[in-house]
C-alpha cells in the first residue's frame, strides 16, 4: 500500500534490535529498510519508522499503538510477548468494552493496546492512538476536527464520549476513530494526572509531493500555538510532533552517491521547514 503518513519512534541506537524483536512477534512483519540511522518495518504492509536519534527523547503512552484481533488467544500471545522486559499499564483482563484486553509498555518504552474485537473501518494492523492528558485533556474532539479539516481524504468514523459517572469527565472522549488522508488514527482523553505528555518520542511523518503541500501543512500545524523545530520537525497546538518531509527524501538519502547524499543532509540540517528545491540543488551540486 502507498502510505504518505506513518509513525516514527525515537530510539537510542537500538532501533534495529527493536525492529527484529517486533518482526519476530507480529505476523507478516519484516524489516524493509535500514540506513543505520533509520530502520523501517512493515506490518502487513503498514509502515513504522524507527529513528536512532540518541538518548534525547523517549516514547511514552501519550501515543500508543492499538492492535485489534478477533481471536482472544492472539491477544494473549501478543500481550505475553510484549510484556517481556516491559510492564503492564492495564492488565490482561475482561473489560466492559472487550472480552480480553491489555495495555502494555514494552522493553523499548513503546506502548501497545491489545484489544479483542473488530478492527472497525480500517485495514491497518495497528492504529496509533493519541491520548490527550494534563493541559491537553478534553481537547481530543477539537484535535480530530482540526486534523480532519486540514488533510484531504479525511473523516471521522465515530466518537464515544464518557457519560455522567462513567469513570472520567462527562463529555470527554473515551474512544474515537478517524482518518487523515486515508490513514486511521484513534484518540482519547484522560483526566487522570499523568507523568508524561506528547513529545518527540513518537511523531507522525507526512510525505509531501510538492513544496506547496509542505508549506500548507507546515503553516497550518504551527498556527495557534504550534512551534517550529529543526529538520522538518514541528509541534502542533496540542503538542503532538510531526515531520513534514518531501516524498523524495528517502530516495535522496538512500541513493548510491554517498557524497551527494551527504551534501543534501548538510543542507537539511540547517533548515527548519524543508525546501525541496534547495535539497535537490545540494544533492546535485559538485561544489562539496
Amino acid at each position: 500500500m502507498i502510505q504518505s503518513i506513518y509513525p516514527c519512534v525515537w530510539f537510542d541506537a537500538n532501533g534495529k534490535e527493536a525492529a527484529a524483536f517486533y518482526a519476530g512477534i507480529f505476523p507478516d512483519t519484516k524489516i524493509s529498510a535500514d540506513s543505520g540511522m533509520v530502520v523501517t518495518i512493515e506490518c502487513s504492509g503498514q509502515k513504522l519508522m524507527f529513528l536512532n536519534g540518541g538518548p534525547v527523547f523517549t516514547p511514552n503512552p501519550s501515543v500508543s499503538f492499538l492492535v485489534a484481533s478477533e481471536d482472544e488467544k492472539e491477544t494473549e500471545r501478543l500481550y505475553h510477548e510484549l510484556i517481556k522486559g516491559g510492564m503492564a499499564l492495564m492488565p490482561l483482563e475482561v473489560y466492559p468494552f472487550s472480552k480480553k484486553y491489555g495495555w502494555v509498555q514494552d522493553q523499548y518504552g513503546v506502548s501497545w493496546q491489545l484489544y479483542t474485537g473488530e478492527r472497525g473501518n480500517t485495514q491497518q494492523y495497528f492504529t496509533p492512538t493519541l491520548m490527550f492528558v494534563n493541559k491537553q485533556n478534553g481537547r481530543a474532539k477539537e484535535a480530530i476536527g482540526f486534523y480532519t479539516g486540514l488533510f484531504p481524504g479525511s473523516g471521522t468514523e465515530g466518537i464515544m464520549e464518557y457519560p455522567e459517572g462513567g469513570g472520567d469527565t462527562a463529555g470527554n472522549v473515551q474512544h474515537a476513530q478517524f482518518h487523515i488522508s486515508g490513514y486511521t488514527l484513534a484518540a482519547m482523553d484522560s483526566s487522570l494526572a499523568h507523568p508524561f505528555h506528547f513529545n518527540e518520542g513518537i511523531s507522525l511523518v507526512v510525505e509531501c509531493d510538492t513544496q506547496e503541500e509542505i508549506d500548507r501543512y507546515w503553516d497550518a500545524l504551527i498556527a495557534a500555538g504550534g512551534a517550529e523545530s529543526q529538520c522538518g520537525w514541528l509541534k502542533d497546538r496540542f503538542g503532538l510532533s510531526w515531520q513534514i518531509i518531501p516524498a523524495q527524501l528517502g530516495r535522496l538519502m538512500a541513493a548510491g552517491n554517498r557524497e551527494a547524499s551527504g551534501r543534501m543532509m548538510q543542507a537539511l540540517m540547517k533548515m527548519k521547514k524543508l525546501n525541496i528545491a534547495a535539497l535537490e540543488a545540494a544533492y546535485n551540486s559538485n561544489n562539496g
